[in-house]
């Protein structure tokens, strides 16, 4: 096991790396850039360094700080959390270079999975369904154009080193893919290095399913069954939960099987999602990507399986063999979370600030995995994100009952937030049917300016 490891990231993620290697005894090193000093993943290591300035390029970003700062406080371990390097098959391979191992999977996989036209590709020879495309990637708008011709409009352009929505642009006839081709290549360059692009078609109402897995260096590989996060905006997941009230155990069992085939494909190690659009018309489901990676909403899992999902990737990385069987995964009752953002909940815009009072919900089935505290002064140069808020029931209404009551009690002072909008979502009677799609949002919205114009 790991004598030390260097937390690779910041706020509420690195605070869940840091919690874990406790649990194991191992010491931590927290980098941090300027303007997270006063961050509690900093109070809380054992050692800290500043990587540089606030920006992301100069710090988070900044892989020679980071390795340096390895080097300089031996640590023989780097966890990269989600985000940032996460997913950057260059910067594990450096790390491994330096020999300081990097807890995630090899950087062959990553760069596999990573370039999401090629793992199209890939997953069509496995047997994966994929939505249809181009083969490859796309190199002009004229070729995007005779790939919607084949497979009709609307199509979706998308970066190949995508995620979180950026490089990604809708197009509902040729004009608007002509006018939007070249705005996704620019956005993706920019923010991934790379302006290579792919068009698929797109699915207006689907929903998102993904499936956890967790696999070791000796062949071991399990799923942990399915979370949904079909409320998005801007294809960024705001609400997620486990089970999904949309798949049958008949369809559960095809899918897990499809992840199952997409993991085995590259000999997949370490924690993994495999993410599906599911058309809940047909039960007809199709691969979008895997993220190499910790996620985001792996709290949901953790509420339902009982499984410690971070403590086990630190093992597998210290190339221990799975210490959990599928019959340890299968889910009990029913979990959701919320991410609370410091933004305007009704244009999303960022809003940054010093949060004056702070205090989060407890009770049964709830947990709260955050950063945040009074006085603290949410960044503007990073994630909006400043907590998530987990409830576990015996049922769907019950896990939900709690949320709804988390809500009500949270208390973020100083800062705008989403709380409001989360508890609308959970009365939405939709919401609460378990009618749910990837464009939920849009006609949430428009059931309330229906609503408000009734009452004008």
């Amino acid at each position: 096991m790991f004598r030390k490891i260097l937390i690779a990231n910041r706020g509420e993620i690195a605070l869940r790396i840091l919690w874990a290697c406790k649990d194991l005894g191992i010491r931590t090193v927290a980098v941090h850039s300027e303007a997270d000093a006063d961050s509690l993943h900093v109070k809380f290591a054992d050692e800290d360094i500043c990587i540089g300035p606030a920006r992301n390029t100069d710090s988070y970003l900044n892989m020679s700080s980071i390795i340096a700062a390895a080097e300089i406080t031996d640590a023989d371990a780097i966890h990269p959390g989600y985000g940032f390097l996460a997913e950057s098959a260059h910067f594990a391979e450096v790390s491994e270079a330096c020999g300081i191992t990097f807890i995630g999977p090899s950087p062959e996989i990553i760069r596999q999975m990573g370039d999401k036209s090629e793992a199209r590709t890939l997953m069509q020879r496995s047997g994966v369904p994929v939505l249809p495309g181009s083969d490859g990637p796309c190199p002009s708008a004229e070729k995007a154009q005779e790939v919607a011709s084949q497979v009709g409009y609307p199509v979706i352009v998308k970066a190949s080193a995508g995620g979180g929505g950026r490089g990604m642009r809708v197009a509902k006839d040729d004009q608007e893919l002509l006018r939007y081709f070249d705005v996704a290549r620019e956005e993706a360059k920019a923010a991934f290095d790379s302006g290579v692009v792919y068009v698929e078609k797109y699915l207006e109402r689907t929903r998102h399913i993904e499936f956890q897995l967790m696999g070791d260096k000796h062949g071991g590989l399990v799923h942990l069954g399915e979370r949904e996060g079909s409320i998005q905006r801007r294809h960024q997941k705001l609400i997620e939960e486990s089970p999904s009230p949309g798949v049958s155990p008949e369809l559960r069992a095809k899918m897990a099987e499809a992840a199952m085939a997409a993991g085995n494909a590259v000999g997949y190690y370490s924690a993994g999602t495999v993410e599906f659009l599911l058309e809940p018309d047909t039960g007809q489901f199709y691969f979008i990507e895997m993220n190499t990676r910790i996620q985001v909403e792996h709290a949901v899992t953790e509420m339902v399986t009982g499984v410690d999902l971070v403590t086990e990737q630190i093992r597998i990385a210290a190339g221990e063999r799975l210490s959990i069987r599928p019959e340890d995964c299968l889910p009990k009752g029913h979990s959701i979370e919320c991410r609370i953002n410091a933004e305007d909940p009704e244009t999303f815009a960022p809003c940054p600030g010093l949060i004056t009072s702070f205090n989060v919900p407890g009770g049964p089935g709830v947990r709260v995995d955050t950063a945040a505290y009074a006085e603290y002064r949410v960044p503007p140069y990073y994630d909006s994100m400043i907590a998530k808020v987990i409830t576990h029931g015996q049922n769907r209404e019950e896990s939900l009952a709690r949320m709804r009551r988390c809500l009500d009690l949270i208390v973020v002072g100083g800062i705008r937030t989403n709380i409001a909008l989360h508890s609308r979502i959970l009365a939405d009677p939709e919401f609460r049917a378990g009618r749910l799609s990837t464009a939920f949002l849009d006609g949430y919205f428009s059931r309330r300016e229906t609503a408000r114009e009734g009452h004008a």
